[in-house]
């Protein structure tokens, strides 16, 4: 079995050392290595490869979001989970708009982490469907029409099927669950979300639940099943 490779990012110290002590004794976990800012991460990335970061949103010289943005910007950016104290911020919308697979509070069991990063190293995005809806109504504001009209331009490039798919996504849905609900196969649904990631310039399914949301998609799957 490959060991993940993990690599810990966070400004205090005693948070570094207790992610290692924790996830450090997992059989398939390897801490690869440790940075205290953001500005040390793609520096690290490159020396020691790592399949995931554990991220921290706020350090003092250059931050996880920043990070993040840099991190995904490249073509081999490894799967990025962001640490928080905060349940739905701006701070960590920016962060999975950027392409981070999920987010982890700073206070979340450590058995949970281990499974957000296994999860995440796998492909599988950590959100529940009840922070997504969270974090999207979050979302909701002053600047909500401007992102809705941008966000539609951009999924007319998707056919009606895809379309399907990504409402599909945005309500949380696993691929088993859409493919049973769509009558497809789940192979067939893997390759709608490929199709639908490369169309619209996407990182992972986050950012398709979230671009369905600001289109107004989920809006309308909820007045076609009333």
């Amino acid at each position: 079995m490959t060991a993940i490779r993990l690599l810990l990012v966070d400004d205090d110290p005693l948070v570094r050392a207790g992610l290692s002590f924790m996830l450090g004794g997992a059989d398939d976990v390897e801490i690869v290595g440790e940075a205290a800012d953001g500005d040390q991460v793609e520096a690290l990335v490159d020396r020691t490869r790592p399949d995931v970061v554990l991220m921290d949103i706020r350090m003092p010289v250059v931050d996880g979001l920043t990070a993040t943005e840099r991190l995904r910007s490249r073509p081999d950016a490894p799967q990025i989970v962001v640490l928080t104290t905060f349940h739905a911020d701006e701070q960590v919308l920016r962060a999975l708009r950027a392409g981070a697979a999920g987010f982890v509070l700073k206070d979340t069991p450590p058995a949970e982490i281990l499974d957000a990063v296994r999860r995440v190293a796998a492909g599988d995005p950590v959100l529940s469907p009840a922070v997504t809806r969270r974090l999207m109504a979050h979302a909701a504001g002053g600047t909500a029409d401007t992102r809705r009209t941008r966000a539609r331009a951009r999924v007319t490039a998707l056919n009606d099927r895809e379309r399907e798919v990504a409402v599909a996504v945005g309500r949380g849905m696993a691929n088993a669950a859409i493919a049973a609900e769509l009558f497809m196969s789940v192979a067939t649904v893997k390759t709608h979300v490929s199709r639908i990631l490369a169309k619209l310039d996407l990182n992972n399914r986050v950012q398709i639940a979230l671009l369905a949301h600001d289109a107004g998609l989920l809006d309308e799957y909820g007045e076609e099943a009333r």
